[in-house]
């Protein structure tokens, strides 16, 4: 098995895995407090975790301007109390999910029955609910730009979730696809504990929107990403990211979509 827990996606982004999620700090090492950002915020249990991986990375006082978000499942918001309570910044998302971080709407229910695996049959179990960042929560701009990092931008990915987004950077060809697509498969327990590669869909668990979770995919393959950094599982590049990508795109009913299941039809 290998070491998993923090993982260099570029000279300026690290990732950090809370356990089953990860999150990425984009930002030079040593860079100043407010010069870099958070994207995601991983399990509750992961506070921790993030804080210190922060304090060392960018200095002990340092904090982000802000903190963007790919959705709000639990495990990608779990540890925003804490990190909110330290630094006092920001976060941003897209206007349709934010409802689902202010209390005003809840997840549908999760699909134990699609994906086989334990981490498919213990969903039932993972938060669901709301959470309420009102006195923190921003909508992202329309057009697709995201505040304090300019050379991004972000596209709106749904069927993970109903506001779930990516984030792509132009010139290096960098993606943060959040949960529309990861290179593990995340429905079993072995799989997340050795983290070993492939491309999959987005957990189907989770996954209540299938047909808008395939153009999500088609819309982030058509991207040629060089380098793909998801929500989870460990960051793919080159050939490998290019074939499997393009297959589940062209695939996605076979690859990814389960036979029968709640949202299925």
């Amino acid at each position: 098995m290998v070491n998993t827990i923090r993982f260099h996606v570029a000279s300026d982004i690290l990732g950090l895995r809370t356990f089953i999620a990860n999150v990425y700090f984009i930002g030079k090492k040593g860079a100043k407090s407010g010069e870099w950002v958070l994207v995601d915020g991983g399990i509750s249990l992961g506070a921790s975790r993030i804080l210190r991986t922060a304090r060392e990375r960018f200095g002990k006082k340092s904090r982000p301007k802000a903190i963007i978000l790919t959705h709000g499942h639990f495990d990608h918001v779990g540890a925003l109390s804490a990190l909110v309570k330290e630094w006092k910044v920001p976060i941003y998302a897209h206007e349709l999910e934010i409802p689902y971080l202010t209390e005003k709407k809840d997840y549908f229910p999760p699909d134990p029955s699609v994906g086989g695996g334990l981490m498919s049959l213990l969903s039932p179990f993972f938060p669901r609910r709301a959470v309420n960042l009102s006195d923190h929560i921003k909508p992202l701009p329309r057009e697709g730009s995201i505040p304090f990092l300019h050379e991004w931008r972000y596209i709106h990915t749904p069927g993970h979730t109903e506001g779930h987004l990516s984030l792509f950077r132009e010139y290096d060809r960098i993606l943060l696809p959040g949960d529309a697509f990861i290179t593990v498969k995340q429905e079993s327990f072995w799989a997340v504990l050795s983290q070993s590669k492939q491309v999959h869909g987005p957990p189907a668990y989770f996954t209540t929107d299938w047909d808008k979770a395939r153009e999500s995919v088609k819309r982030l393959a058509s991207l040629h990403p060089a380098i793909a950094a998801p929500g989870h599982g460990l960051p793919m590049s080159g050939a490998e990211l290019k074939n499997q990508l393009n297959d589940l795109a062209e695939y996605f009913n076979e690859l990814a979509v389960p036979e029968q299941g709640r949202y299925v039809h």
